[in-house]
């Protein structure tokens, strides 16, 4: 799915007026889809207060409370003014004309807030694509008392008070249980901090054909929608180990012995051939303890982290595989700084930079250019945030941005991780939508790691490898999160759901 600016927006739905459609009958289907998907979340025969604005927003609105009324909800309409567009008037007038009740604000104050007092469902229809800035001081007042209701929110296309296409935030802003948007997303519901405003974003076609939406420009697409159905190609009756590759994961340190077997476990099960487990030879009986089916290379240490006399070695044993993996646990001093600086200046395959590999090379940043094979980076913010010399908010602040220019300046591939994990060439912006907050622990970076190299190692182009990485790592997360719950899922958990 693509996500547009509201400018994008704008641009495709007047495609569709000039084939056809009207703005009338685009509000009327999307205030229909907005109000049957508050009844799929119990909304029927329950009190409802609808807070409209006065431009079409306002107008999908007065559409709902017209619908729901089908189904004997109770209808209140809080109105911030008289609606000032040509369709949004007309769809006022035809919610009067069903005797929905409607209330003044701030006029009639107190009665508002007694209706929002007493809701089982909101829904914010003040503001849509096109607000910028801030909340003026009676919708901020009514966007607070609102977020101090037991209410379900169901916010129309965007949540009012949040910028559409930055994400931003100034002030006071309606919070949303359920975010329902029109025909595509838009940045706002994948972007910091607004996504944490919209809720759960539910996408509601209104009649747009594929055909515009295909023509039009955007801002980046869903991993979904870039991988198509089919992620991994069929393997052959024939194949054998050497068919699906050899990665190189060089990992852990002492203490930090369980992001090498969450790697190369995670590793294994996504497919490849063979793992090899390069990590310090205090931790070995450890992690080979747990990963049978892998092989070792126990390297010398210097308090528990792998020392650089065997730079060569491995450098050597990069070149032989398919892809490497560097950084889950390794820890970071000068060894770690030299081993990474070495394999990225002579590996020859694929090399995925993740926590120490990524915090290694800090200090040695231009080097990335001069790899001799394809780069990816796998930071969370804490890590990009040192990469860039900045802070973790401007980072989330500016992630769709910094994710862009980042790969684009330094030639690899940067999957910037969190919820909505962005990946970029430096030419493609994706964001992916699979995933959960029960994901959120530490582990599941490794994990990933393992997922991509895996990916890489069979021989997957290395920007799709990231891509499909992240996808199926969120897929997997979504089916433990389903088996377990967020709350008590674990990373190691996630490894058994992993599938392609």
């Amino acid at each position: 799915m693509k996500v547009l600016s509201a400018q994008q927006m704008r641009d495709l739905e007047q495609a569709a007026v000039d084939n056809g459609a009207t703005y009338i009958k685009l509000m009327e289907k999307a205030g229909t889809a907005a109000a049957e998907a508050l009844i799929k979340y119990g909304a029927e025969s329950k009190k409802v207060v609808i807070i409209c604005g006065k431009g079409n927003n306002g107008g999908d609105g007065y559409v709902i409370g017209r619908v729901l009324k089908k189904y004997s909800c109770k209808v209140d309409i809080i109105r911030l003014g008289e609606p000032r567009t040509t369709d949004s008037k007309l769809n006022a007038e035809k919610a009067i004309k069903l005797d929905i009740a409607m209330v003044n604000f701030p006029e009639d104050k107190e009665t508002a807030f007694e209706l929002i007092k007493n809701a089982d469902y909101i829904v914010d229809a003040v503001y849509g694509i096109g607000f910028r800035g801030a909340l003026d001081e009676n919708t901020a007042e009514i966007a607070k008392f609102v977020n101090t209701s037991k209410a379900f929110v169901m916010a129309v296309d965007i949540p009012s008070g949040v910028g559409c296409d930055d994400g931003s935030v100034k002030g006071e802003c309606f919070k949303a249980n359920l975010t329902v948007t029109f025909t595509t997303l838009k940045p706002a519901h994948i972007l910091y901090p607004s996504m944490d405003y919209c809720g759960k974003t539910e996408v509601a076609s209104v009649g747009i054909s594929d055909e515009l939406i295909n023509l039009s420009e955007y801002i980046m697409q869903t991993t979904d929608e870039f991988l198509g159905e089919k992620l991994l190609p069929e393997r052959k009756i024939s194949s054998n180990k050497g068919t699906f590759g050899t990665l190189l994961a060089v990992v852990g340190s002492y203490g930090m012995a369980g992001a090498a077997i969450m790697c190369g476990k995670a590793a294994q099960r996504s497919g490849a051939g063979l793992v090899n487990i390069a990590l310090p030879k205090s931790i070995y009986p450890i992690v080979a303890g747990k990963l049978i089916e892998a092989v070792f290379t126990p390297l010398a240490e210097k308090n528990g982290i792998s020392s650089a006399e065997d730079c060569n070695k491995l450098v050597s044993l990069a070149n032989k595989s398919n892809a490497v993996v560097l950084g889950c646990g390794m820890g970071h001093n000068e060894d770690t700084e030299k081993i990474v600086c070495e394999i990225l200046t002579n590996c020859k395959k694929p090399i995925i930079l993740d926590a120490d590999g990524i915090n290694s090379i800090v200090p040695h940043i231009h080097l990335l250019k001069k790899a001799k094979a394809p780069v990816i980076l796998t930071p969370h913010p804490g890590e990009m945030a040192r990469l860039l010399g900045c802070t973790v908010a401007e980072v989330q602040q500016n992630r769709a941005e910094i994710a862009l220019n980042f790969a684009k300046e330094h030639n690899v591939s940067l999957v910037l991780k969190g919820a909505n994990t962005l990946i970029s060439d430096g030419n493609i912006l994706l964001v992916n939508r699979t995933g959960n907050a029960g994901m959120a622990r530490g582990g599941s970076g490794d994990v990933l790691a393992g997922m991509i190299g895996s990916l890489a190692a069979q021989g997957i182009n290395p920007f799709r490898a990231a891509v499909c990485g992240v996808y199926a790592h969120g897929l997997a997360g979504d089916r433990t999160a389903k088996r377990l719950s967020e709350t008590t899922m674990l990373p190691t958990d996630m490894i058994e759901d992993i599938s392609f």
